[in-house]
């Protein structure tokens, strides 16, 4: 199921401004998104994600995201200056580029720290509660694999997969959002894998389902396990 969510700028805010059940701090300079730098090479996930990509995917593609999302920010603290209603209507046709880029900025921010070189825990199975709620909810780690693969290849166009937790329940599950919505509201983000071409074409080109595959073997469940609550 594809969830099309359109929360306001202030969810990125609060998003930066606090660190939520280990969510990763977003890097702000002068009020300013900035890009986080990685905790490792670019090479380092290879062969699963090549250092090409890992180059493009970072430097340029996120700071696409960073950059847009500054510019739109700031375009809208221009228009909440004035009470003019032309200024209303810029704000809320600001909105959709503050969704987008923020969630753009958000979702690689916990990307990178949801890989990891194999040296450094990359592909180790989950451990601790996470692993028992992974047990209960999908009766084992390959069968989790398999239904979080599913729902990437499903997913039409670009978007993510999500391993979530409901906030309410504390239960985990697997939720696509399209584009770059973020996980917001009733779910806190755990694990997430990015399904846009440009995550993976250069070296798998049209064969997303072996990039599906190869991206287990550098998951960093150290990050999803610290942002998994009670």
């Amino acid at each position: 199921m594809i969830l099309r969510s359109s929360p306001a700028c202030t969810a990125f805010r609060a998003l930066s401004s606090k660190r939520a059940g280990g969510m990763a701090t977003l890097s702000f300079t002068r009020g300013k998104a900035t890009l986080p730098n990685l905790p490792y090479d670019y090479a380092a996930l290879e062969p699963a994600i090549s250092g090409q990509i890992m180059e493009l995917h970072h430097s340029k593609h996120h700071q696409t995201y960073v950059n847009s999302f500054n510019d739109a920010s700031e375009k809208l603290a221009t228009a909440q200056s004035s009470s003019d209603p032309s200024a209303i209507q810029s704000q809320i046709a600001l909105q959709p580029l503050i969704n987008f880029h923020g969630g753009g900025h958000v979702n690689h921010t916990l990307f990178w720290e949801n890989l990891a070189p194999k040296q450094n825990g990359g592909g180790d199975p989950p451990s601790g509660n996470l692993a028992k709620k992974i047990d209960e909810a999908y009766g084992s780690y390959e069968n989790l694999k398999t239904r979080f693969n599913t729902a990437l290849a499903a997913i039409q166009g670009s978007g993510w997969a999500w391993l979530v937790q409901d906030t309410t329940t504390g239960q985990i599950g697997i939720r696509t959002y399209a584009n770059q919505d973020p996980v917001v509201g009733q779910f806190r983000p755990l694990l997430g894998v990015d399904a846009w071409e440009h995550a993976y074409y250069l070296q798998y080109q049209n064969r997303k389902a072996e990039y599906f595959k190869s991206i287990w073997e550098v998951v960093n469940w150290k990050a999803a396990e610290k942002r998994l609550g009670a």
